[in-house]
């Protein structure tokens, strides 16, 4: 049976994009499972699909602004699911 693949990867912060280690957890058919980011000033951004980071100077309204820009259709899938 294959197993989880565990990858260290270097992601942009979503608003300012300085770069941030991240954790990365893909299962054996690719698909991300979950990702943690390896350093204090920054957190992950939610999304089930990809693994992004911002810095934690960064507000959640600037974080949402960047979201809609740069993934169209995001806000209003997540205002769907309630």
């Amino acid at each position: 049976m294959p197993e989880n693949r565990n990858v260290v990867e270097t992601h942009g912060c979503i608003v300012c994009g300085k770069l941030y280690e991240m954790l990365v957890v893909y299962a054996p058919d690719g698909h991300m499972l979950d990702c943690t980011v390896l350093h204090p000033d920054a957190h992950r951004v939610a999304d089930e699909k990809r693994p992004l980071v911002a810095c934690n100077q960064h507000t959640a309204k600037q974080i949402e602004w960047t979201l809609a820009r740069h993934y169209p259709g995001k806000e209003q899938e997540e205002d769907d699911e309630d």
